[in-house]
């Protein structure tokens, strides 16, 4: 018997992820049956940041649609950059990464990650104290 695959349009919903921020709900395992890839829009309100974490195995791929966001990235989070609309981002399988909107708009992009499921590759990680005094009038942020 052959093997009919089905193409599935997905209706966004929206949820807020462990690591903060609101996602609309895209093309996931849950939502399409994807085996090897996740695909999400992500709104980042203005003032807002999220919490330190990695995504266990799998890697990302970030397009900035509206807005601005910063980025500390890498071991204890000490890679800073700045991005754009208009900005492409990779970030490595298991590396470190938090993003921040401390801008007075909010920034909106899309994300694709190498993991079919929403959330179980997250894994949360501490904040340096350092960076925590730097950013302590932020709050996490999800919507």
């Amino acid at each position: 018997m052959e093997d009919h695959k089905q193409c599935t349009v997905v209706r966004t919903g929206q949820y807020e992820g462990i690591q903060g921020g609101l996602f609309g709900a895209g093309i996931s395992a849950q939502s399409a049956g994807a085996k090897a890839l996740c695909l999400h829009r992500l709104v980042m309100p203005a003032g807002t940041r999220g919490r330190p974490h990695l995504h266990e195995g799998h890697e990302s791929a970030i397009f900035i649609q509206s807005g601005q966001v910063e980025v500390w990235h890498g071991e204890g989070l000490a890679g800073h950059v700045v991005l754009h609309a208009g900005d492409y981002f990779h970030i490595p399988a298991d590396t470190p990464h938090m993003p921040v909107n401390s801008s007075d708009e909010d920034m909106v992009c899309l994300v694709a990650r190498t993991d079919p499921d929403e959330q179980e590759g997250v894994r949360l990680l501490e904040l340096p104290d350092w960076l925590e005094a730097r950013l302590a009038p932020l709050t996490v942020g999800v919507g």
